[in-house]
């Protein structure tokens, strides 16, 4: 049972939950996930199962995309729904008039690009040992270093149904503005929110989150967990589980004829033909095959030896 899952988080649990459930579901020990979502969020969770939990490495760092709504109007402690209002802004007639397409526009483009994050205090991040958000259930408040992400996209949403063609107003005076998000691993949606209310001049944070991709797999390839207990149930889950060398299918791959792969098992470094090596860069990640196109080890190139060097061994020789 080596292999990964697209699984459709549900809100109101951790991610950490749906690694747990889905042990129980698989009686398979060795899962993980590729990188957390937070408990009130949905969608993709990447589960890593068996060997092919040795992969994660290269899938943390894949960029996500998002769709989310922004609440404007009310700020939280947490900077999403779940928080306690610690700002609300009074969004009179004039200040929601005042915000033309144009002007929504102009505040997005400002968080495109490369920007500098503080990170949440409710976050997963981790401060000498301690997560943040441990800290600040406490009442502590720490200081926090800056982090450098990549925005790649981050627009506005027509709003279905909606007077506005962005904008949808609610009884309690807050104003929701959907959007969507591709970004780098490691940015923090929620204060993507807080920053956009801020160049709106008010208060805001994210009434609803929902990753819509993790790097290759998109929110379709995903089953929830009540489908995945139904399929391990019927005896199917060969039907869903994506093998580990289609885990890492954006990445450039090499056959090896027996000879070598009983090599790279043993962690040894393969030659490889210039032929072959057209085309990838110094250091270049390579996924090494055996010549029935199983994944056994995924190795960095070294251009100025030519030797292909086995960093990460999946299929290890017993």
């Amino acid at each position: 049972m080596d292999g990964a899952l697209i699984i459709d988080k549900p809100s109101g649990v951790t991610s950490h939950d749906v690694v747990a459930s889905a042990r129980r579901i698989l009686h398979e020990r060795r899962i993980g996930h590729t990188g957390t979502l937070d408990p009130f969020a949905t969608g993709v969770l990447v589960l890593l199962i068996g060997r092919a939990t040795r992969l994660a490495q290269f899938l943390s760092g894949a960029e996500k995309e998002y769709e989310a709504v922004v609440r404007l109007g009310i700020a939280t402690d947490t900077g999403d729904v779940t928080g306690r209002p610690v700002l609300e802004s009074a969004l009179d007639t004039k200040l929601k008039r005042s915000w033309r397409e144009e002007e929504i526009e102009t505040a997005l483009q400002k968080l495109r690009g490369e920007i500098v994050q503080i990170p949440p205090m409710y976050s997963a991040k981790k401060l000498k040992g301690q997560k943040l958000y441990e800290l600040a259930r406490r009442g502590e408040k720490v200081e926090r270093q800056p982090i450098r992400v990549h925005v790649y996209s981050f627009e506005a949403l027509a709003s279905a149904g909606s007077g506005r063609p962005l904008l949808k107003e609610n009884d309690d005076g807050t104003v929701d503005l959907a959007v969507r998000v591709v970004c780098s691993a490691g940015t923090y949606v929620r204060t993507l929110a807080e920053d956009l209310g801020t160049q709106l001049g008010t208060g805001a944070h994210l009434a609803t989150l929902r990753r819509t991709r993790a790097g290759e797999f998109p929110a379709a390839a995903a089953i929830t967990l009540l489908q995945l207990q139904e399929i391990v149930a019927d005896g199917s889950l060969g039907t869903i589980l994506i093998p580990p060398e289609l885990v890492l299918r954006n990445l450039p791959f090499v056959h090896l004829n027996p000879s070598e792969a009983q090599r790279a098992r043993h962690g040894m470094a393969i030659r490889i033909e210039n032929e072959i090596a057209r085309g990838w860069s110094p250091d270049q990640e390579i996924t090494m095959r055996d010549d029935e196109g199983r994944l056994i080890a995924v190795g960095n190139y070294d251009a100025a030896s030519r030797l292909l060097l086995p960093r990460v061994v999946i299929d290890a020789e017993k």
